[in-house]
C-alpha cells in the first residue's frame, strides 16, 4: 500500500501547511507530495478528476465538491482564515493603511500595485476599489499576477505595492515586508476548509494529518505564518 498523502491546497495557506508536513511525516510514517494552486484552479483539477487524498480550499468550494461526489460527506473540517494585507519591496519608507482615508490615499499614490488576478483575493479587491470610489484612479496602474507570485512580484520591482493574503507576503521575506493588513472595515478574511478525496487509499491517514492541521497545538506556527483560526473555531 501507498505511503504517501496527496495534498491539493491553495497557495495562501502553502507556507502553515508546509511548516508542518514534516512534523506529520514523522509520526504517521506517511509522507505528503503536495500541489499548490489558486482555490478556484484547485477545484477545477479535482472537477477534471485529478486523483487527491487531502483538500484545502475555500470551504463553499470543498462543500461543491463534496456535493458532486469528490470529497467525503462528513469529512469537512474548518481550518482558517487568512487576512488581507499590503506588501512592499524590503527597505521601503513605511506606509499608513490603518485607516480607511489612509488605505485609500496610499492605493491612489502607488505608482503600481500587483494583485492576484485569477485569485478570490485579487477579485475581493477589484471590488473594493469600486465600494471606495477609486477605482477610476487605481485600476490604470494594477498588474495582474498569476499563480499565486504577487508578493514575489513586488520583491522583484515588477509593482511597488503588493494586495494579497499576509501568509504569502510573510513567505516572501526577507526581499518582501508587511506594509499592514488592511483596516477593520475593510478587511476581507479568506476562509479555507479540509476535506478528504471520496476516492482515496489512505484515507485513514488524511484523516490524521487533518486532525493535525486542526488542533490547537499548532495554533502557533499558523499564528506565525499568518493563519488565524476562525472566531467560530477559537470557541
Amino acid at each position: 500500500m501507498t505511503r504517501e498523502v496527496r495534498l491539493l491546497g491553495a497557495m495562501a495557506v502553502r507556507p502553515a501547511i508546509l511548516a508542518l508536513v514534516p512534523r506529520f511525516e514523522t509520526a504517521a510514517d506517511f509522507t505528503v507530495s503536495a500541489s499548490w494552486d489558486l482555490n478556484p484552479n484547485v477545484k477545477k483539477r479535482i472537477e477534471a478528476d485529478e486523483p487527491f487524498d487531502l483538500v484545502v480550499i475555500n470551504p463553499e468550494m470543498v462543500r461543491d465538491l463534496t456535493t458532486s461526489g469528490k470529497v467525503r460527506a462528513g469529512s469537512q473540517v474548518a481550518f482558517g482564515r487568512v487576512a488581507m494585507g499590503i506588501a512592499v519591496k524590503a527597505g521601503s519608507a513605511p506606509l499608513n493603511v490603518a485607516s480607511v482615508d489612509a488605505f485609500g490615499r496610499t492605493l491612489k499614490a502607488a505608482a503600481s500595485i500587483a494583485y492576484a488576478g485569477d485569485g478570490s483575493s485579487g477579485a475581493y479587491f477589484t471590488g473594493l476599489l469600486d465600494r471606495l470610489g477609486i477605482a477610476a484612479d487605481v485600476m490604470p496602474r494594477l498588474v495582474a499576477v498569476e499563480g499565486g507570485r504577487t508578493a514575489a512580484a513586488v520583491g522583484q520591482g515588477k509593482a511597488e505595492l503588493g494586495v494579497v493574503p499576509v501568509t504569502s507576503i510573510l513567505a516572501a521575506a526577507p526581499d518582501v515586508t508587511l506594509a499592514g493588513r488592511f483596516p477593520a472595515e475593510l478587511q476581507s478574511y479568506i476562509d479555507f476548509a479540509i476535506g478528504i478525496g471520496a476516492s482515496s487509499f489512505v484515507a485513514g491517514a488524511a484523516k490524521r494529518l487533518a486532525e493535525l492541521l486542526t488542533s490547537p497545538a499548532v495554533d502557533d506556527v499558523l499564528a506565525e505564518t499568518g493563519v488565524e483560526r476562525s472566531p467560530e473555531r477559537r470557541s
